[in-house]
């Protein structure tokens, strides 16, 4: 029986406005893709992102125009070579994955338990350390700040919750002058990681600047093509399936990276349990997690992931990765 294949647009509701310094969410719009092969389904998921040019229309499209391969039986390496990295890729190899964990009876392996990101949005100082005040006792927070008030932000956050590591993320909107003259506030709030503080197309001035803060690389990376350009701006890497183009290149990417020295973050787009059960495999490596993606949803799939006070816990048996 030949394979078919199955991608569609699903759209989750936010319980809440998600807002970082280059806008507002109130929805997560994913791509869906289902791989059939005999009684056997695979699932992928991925997250058109704006900011790279991406659209629901045009990963659908891309997956169209890769239909019959896909159904011919192309493998994840193959899939490599017919289409970029991005969010329309991940949903076709994460859906390939789960199937050829389905077909092998040999599941992936996925970690129980991990320490991930709870994840603060751009609001009023007041606003956002009341959301803080709520998690004081997670292992770790990241806060989105803008450039106007992140100093306060940064401090209403800290002050509410003085024990848990802090990534500060402003997404692009800062400049290398910013962050000269916000080492010491940065030092003093026990800042642990300043995710992407300026434009990924503008950070050659990171070179010279010696920071007193770990700087991480968000927009700056999509593949293991860019790594030898962040190397001497960058101490870590933020990988996501959606820039990658799915799980296979971003295992080639976590190798690469620690063999360069970098450290490791995993992150994660606003989507749903099946874009975060994947990128679990690679979350056990990171120094860094922020996979709260699905927190933000009013409804996940179901038997998805789970959060336990800043942990968090895999989807339930057979979600994805065979049985």
């Amino acid at each position: 029986m030949l394979r078919t294949l199955d991608a569609r647009h699903d759209r989750f509701g936010l319980n809440a406005p998600f807002r970082i310094s280059r806008g507002v969410k109130t929805a997560a719009d994913v791509v869906t893709v289902t791989i059939r092969d005999g009684d056997h389904a695979g699932r992928g998921e991925g997250v058109p992102y704006p900011r790279y040019g991406e659209t629901v229309e045009g990963a659908l499209a891309a997956i169209e125009g890769v239909r019959a391969l896909v159904e011919g039986g192309v493998t994840r390496a193959e899939l490599a070579a017919i289409m970029p990295a991005g969010a329309a890729r991940n949903a076709v190899d994460c859906a390939l994955w789960d199937l050829e964990a389905r077909l092998s009876g040999m599941p992936v392996t996925l970690p129980d338990r991990i320490a991930s990101a709870i994840t603060i949005g751009i609001d009023t100082p007041d606003a956002m350390a009341a959301v803080a005040s709520r998690h004081a006792a997670v292992p770790l927070l990241k806060v989105k700040v803008n450039r106007e008030d992140a100093v306060a932000q940064i401090a209403a956050v800290r002050m509410v919750a003085p024990d848990p590591r802090l990534i500060v993320d402003p997404n692009e909107s800062w400049r290398v002058e910013d962050i000269a003259r916000w080492q010491d506030m940065l030092a003093a709030q026990r800042v642990d990681l300043l995710e992407q503080p300026v434009p990924a197309d503008d950070d050659a001035g990171l070179e010279g600047l010696a920071s007193a803060v770990p700087l991480c690389a968000d927009e700056a990376l999509h593949t293991r093509a860019d790594l030898d350009r962040l190397r001497r701006r960058y101490k870590y890497v933020n990988i996501k399936l959606d820039k990658t183009g799915g799980l296979t290149e971003a295992l080639a990417l976590a190798d690469a990276a620690r063999d360069m020295g970098f450290g490791l973050m995993m992150g994660c787009m606003v989507s749903s349990s099946l874009s975060i059960a994947p990128a679990m495999l690679i979350a056990a490596r990171a120094a860094f997690v922020d996979l709260d993606g699905p927190l933000w949803l009013s409804a996940d799939r179901d038997g998805g992931v789970r959060d336990d006070g800043g942990y968090m816990l895999a989807p339930a048996a057979g979600f994805w990765g065979g049985a």
